[in-house]
């Protein structure tokens, strides 16, 4: 047995991994080259040798929630390729204005076809709520619902939704809530569906970065676009929000949240499916609120992304011969491997999903927190 396969199959042991084992969520080592990969580039490597067909596991999900269970990211070490990248992040402003419409390009830009057939009726790509729901569906309305609920949406009051993706809120809002709302999104494929879907309702969704708004809002809510902003732009986005919210309105930030500051995305999704993404920790986003909002309650409801993104799985796997002609074989690998992995990370508990809802002068009287 060679050096490098030794050390992989020791670390995989460590979560009770086995190579090529019984288990569903063992991996199927279809390449020897694997264990060097793996060990030369790390989580890049290891995403990369799926796509590529060099590996397989069964059970996806639960294998990376061992993994991750495990703590073996911080047993393998750093690589060089994780060392680069971290000190691009830190050294250059991977979000700036010019960068902004990357994300939208690379990823929501993809098709819409893919996420028509995997997202829920109303197309809400952000994690649903699941308390009191039995399918998607239920916890998508739920989570809207309840996002309106906590600003205290009110008939006639003009919201502002940052990063409003097919425009799932601002047509909920508008229709069950008579509010007027504004959607911004760096996405043309989400402004053009977008548009379509709320037609008729007194919304506007348009292709503008956040930093380019110039108007009061009653309310804002952002759902899952924070993790787009990057940290050398946290106090440029909250001084903006705060800027375009009225002095007695409410500012829902729903969005991924981290157990450790980081400065990086982990490397494979940067890559592959988030550029310029990062996920924000505690600190990081108290230290970008300070001296300019009243921090009024602070959900969390991470364990509910689980759940969500097996749901999205469900979907595309149950679909995928609609629109399998439009993307290529990599591309099923690459986009399952994102859903399923990301599901195992929310499954360990590595990664959280909160509802913090800001104030600019304090709630005369307290916050009625409302789960």
């Amino acid at each position: 047995m060679k050096k490098e396969e030794k050390i992989v199959k020791s670390l995989l042991g460590e979560a009770g991994v086995t190579v090529n084992g019984r288990a569903p969520y063992d991996i199927q080592i279809k390449n020897p080259k694997f264990y060097k990969r793996v060990l030369n580039q790390g989580s890049l490597g290891l995403g990369e040798a799926y796509m590529d067909g060099w590996w397989d596991s069964a059970v996806l999900d639960e294998l990376f929630n061992r993994l991750l269970l495990a703590n073996i990211e911080e047993k393998a070490g750093e690589n060089l390729s994780m060392v680069i990248h971290g000190l691009s992040a830190a050294l250059f402003n991977l979000q700036s204005k010019s960068r902004a419409f990357i994300i939208g390009k690379r990823h929501y830009d993809i098709g819409n076809d893919l996420y028509k057939v995997m997202l829920d009726r109303r197309m809400t790509y952000t994690c649903g709520y699941w308390k009191d729901a039995d399918n998607l569906d239920e916890a998508q309305e739920a989570k809207l619902d309840l996002v309106c609920r906590k600003i205290g949406l009110k008939k006639g009051q003009k919201i502002l939704d940052i990063g409003c993706g097919w425009g799932s809120f601002a047509k909920f809002a508008a229709e069950k809530y008579g509010a007027e709302v504004v959607g911004i999104t760096v996405s043309e494929e989400q402004v053009k569906l977008g548009k379509k879907l709320c037609e008729g309702l007194p919304v506007e969704i348009r292709l503008q970065d956040y930093r380019d708004v110039d108007e009061k809002f009653d309310h804002i809510v952002s759902l899952g676009m924070f993790e787009h902003v990057g940290p050398k732009n946290y106090k440029t986005y909250m001084k903006t929000a705060a800027r375009l919210l009225k002095d007695d309105g409410l500012f829902l930030l729903h969005t991924i949240g981290g157990n450790k500051s980081v400065i990086s995305f982990e490397p494979w999704i940067e890559k592959y499916i988030f550029p310029g993404g990062l996920i924000p920790s505690i600190k990081q986003i108290a230290k970008s609120v300070e001296g300019l909002f009243v921090v009024e309650d602070w959900h969390n409801f991470g364990a509910d992304y689980d759940k969500t993104l097996m749901a999205w799985h469900k979907n595309f796997e149950e679909n995928w011969s609609k629109i399998k002609d439009n993307y290529s074989d990599r591309f099923y690998r690459m986009w399952r491997y994102y859903l399923l992995s990301c599901a195992g990370g929310f499954r360990a508990r590595k990664n959280q999903l909160w509802q913090i809802v800001l104030s600019k002068n304090g709630v005369p009287g307290g916050y009625d927190s409302i789960r």
